[in-house]
């Protein structure tokens, strides 16, 4: 073809363009390389929230709203790529709730599944249908979709958890529902510690059957997390890739605790560093105990202190490394929908 057919091409083609949009229509050669690529691209980026800088501004909004005015006072953790769209990853949300004592948070319900990661404080507690639970540091606590909740303080100092929802992911499917409750705080139908003694010692009532996909237990303890970290890493050696890595379970199924979100806890031995990974879930980590660094392909390596909190986008090659003390990471990620979709895939190299 000589270039004065090529531009004859060049401009039908423009005007054949113009024609198409004028009917709503597309032409798919023009954008499939993007719509269909060749490996995952997420648009978030690897980002780091240290606690150091975060927690002086979050007690500023304490003195500047109340928890009952701000219904939730949040400080959302924003990934710097997707600025205004509260989002911490691509599909995540995550951000960091503080609540003051004899505040009440009020009570409503909504569509999407929510995990408490509880960071600092002690007397803050959640009601979840008619049962509240006293939170503790390292505590998972679970608000399954659609149930009435409301958070309390009944003792002294700050509490603050981290909030992680699949709010992107509700959005993106159009499905996200909202109800204010009647009265600013629910009333207690059940006594504390029900939940966990009916569904959370490995026993199950003779004839149950589940009425939700998410776990009946709504408060998995940091101590008897961090005792079951312990005696693995007594009695095994580290994976290379995840270190002494558990996930949370709903006892009912085995499954994840939530068909969204997927929590896990992992140990990594002082010095231990892992061999790169990477998988197509996107995940957040927070650093609870230790002190840890995480290196990302073309990124300088970032320290990680106690409740600092790293976003990790999905199929980004990373490697920890355990600097000082044995180190302790939470994190969520969306591994759940990727498995259950047949979409999950991960990588793991040897160095």
């Amino acid at each position: 073809m000589n270039e004065t057919s090529a531009l004859k091409n060049s401009v039908d083609r423009s005007a054949f363009y113009k024609e198409l949009d004028a009917l709503n229509l597309a032409p798919l050669w023009e954008v499939l390389r993007g719509l269909v690529p060749t490996d995952p691209r997420p648009a978030a980026v690897p980002y780091a929230w240290h606690w150091r800088t975060v927690l002086p501004q979050l007690l500023a909004a304490g003195g500047s709203i109340t928890a009952e005015e701000a219904e939730r006072r949040v400080l959302v953790l924003e990934n710097p790529k997707l600025r205004g769209k509260s989002q911490i990853t691509d599909t995540l949300y995550a951000g960091l709730q503080l609540i003051l004592p004899g505040e009440v948070a009020p009570a409503h319900r909504h569509t999407q599944s929510a995990l408490r990661f509880v960071l600092e404080g002690s007397g803050g507690y959640t009601a979840v249908a008619g049962e509240r639970t006293t939170m503790q540091r390292g505590d998972l606590i679970l608000t399954p979709f659609w149930t009435w909740h409301d958070h309390g303080h009944d003792g002294e100092g700050p509490v603050v958890w981290m909030d992680c929802l699949d709010v992107p992911l509700v959005s993106f499917l159009k499905t996200g529902f909202r109800e204010e409750h009647s009265k600013t705080a629910q009333t207690t139908s059940r006594p504390e510690g029900y939940s966990d003694a009916r569904y959370g010692s490995g026993l199950l009532p003779v004839g149950y059957q589940p009425t939700s996909a998410t776990s009946p237990v709504f408060n998995y303890p940091y101590a008897r997390t961090r005792e079951a970290l312990h005696r693995l890493a007594q009695s095994q050696e580290p994976d290379p890739h995840i270190g002494i890595c558990l996930r949370y379970v709903n006892p009912v199924n085995g499954d994840w605790v939530m068909p969204t979100l997927g929590p896990s806890m992992r140990l990594l031995p002082e010095g231990f560093s892992t061999s790169t990974y990477r998988s197509t879930d996107s995940a957040v980590f927070v650093a609870l105990e230790g002190e840890v660094s995480i290196e990302t392909d073309d990124q300088p390596s970032v320290k990680l202190e106690t409740n600092d909190v790293f976003a990790m986008p999905g199929w980004c090659p990373y490697r920890i490394r355990a600097l000082r003390g044995d180190c302790v990471l939470f994190s969520f990620s969306d591994r759940p929908v990727h498995e259950k979709l047949g979409l999950f895939r991960e990588e793991k190299n040897h160095t």
